[in-house]
């Protein structure tokens, strides 16, 4: 659910030591880019977008090897509407979190009749553990890297995360790595070494949490709508995944109601009205 979320948000928030890590070359400028692709719109959240100087950085975390469409071919067609955008070089990592043996996390390019297109792989579980658990960016990420003592360096990592001075971040990187050390490690050994108390005041952790949470009630009323409607338009959905988690819950027993989609068009008009008479009261009253 969340573990390449996670990620994401981390590449995010250290984007320069992402890129140091990633890139043969330290750059002197990085900024998040904050886009959707051209023609149709890419989503996916466990991609990043980083660009220097004369560059761009795309990083793709994944849990999962199986995807549609297939890693490779995804990587040349983002790989194209990149350079289409921004016209200059692309650099593509996929970076895999869980072991496996999988030939998609051994592949690093895509071929067919006419074209060859390449990209980097990294596996997180033949990587030095020694990177992570000196840079407090990819701390979060150790417990999966390489060892022969899983629970020793699960340890390793709480104690580094016990020394990170600053409050606010210790509680943070403290919930990013709960999360992914549970990719390979038993709940119950986690909360023993990483203090429970402090993962759950950790405001991203509980975003996160929430995050998973509103997901699972989409999907949920994804699913009513397919066997309740037999199309539904994809702007209405993407209205519908814009909903808190309570409001999913409240179209979940609405939409017993429902005789057909133009139902559903009210029902989001009245939430979006009701949304904007509640910015209006919260505004300062003129004098």
């Amino acid at each position: 659910m969340a573990f390449d979320n996670v990620c994401k948000i981390l590449a995010e928030e250290y984007p320069s030591e992402f890129a140091r890590w990633l890139l043969p070359v330290e750059p002197q400028e990085i900024k998040v880019l904050k886009t959707e692709l051209s023609i149709e719109p890419i989503r996916a959240d466990s991609v990043t977008f980083l660009q220097t100087e004369n560059r761009i950085l795309h990083i793709e975390f994944q849990t999962r090897t199986k995807s549609a469409p297939p890693i490779p071919f995804r990587m040349l067609d983002y790989s194209v509407r990149l350079k289409r955008q921004y016209d200059i070089p692309v650099t593509q990592v996929v970076i895999f979190l869980q072991e496996t043996d999988d030939e998609i996390a051994f592949t690093e390019e895509y071929v067919d009749e006419t074209t060859t297109h390449r990209y980097r792989v990294i596996r997180l579980w033949e990587q030095d553990s020694a990177l992570f658990l000196n840079n407090q960016a990819l701390l979060a990420l150790a417990p999966l890297t390489q060892t022969i003592s899983p629970q020793g360096l699960l340890s390793q990592v709480a104690q580094r995360v016990a020394t990170i001075s600053d409050r606010d971040i210790r509680q943070n990187i403290a919930g990013y790595t709960e999360i992914l050390a549970g990719l390979r490690f038993d709940k119950n050994l986690i909360r023993r070494l990483l203090s429970e108390d402090v993962m759950q005041e950790s405001v991203i952790y509980q975003d996160i949490l929430q995050k998973g949470r509103q997901q699972e009630a989409f999907t949920m009323i994804n699913r009513l709508f397919n066997r309740r409607f037999n199309e539904i338009e994809p702007l209405l959905i993407e209205r519908v995944r814009g909903l808190s988690t309570e409001q999913l819950e409240n179209l979940a027993e609405a939409l017993l109601d429902f005789t057909d989609v133009s139902d559903l068009e009210a029902w989001l008009e009245q939430q979006e009205n009701n949304l904007d008479r509640l910015c209006q009261s919260q505004l300062p009253t003129k004098t």
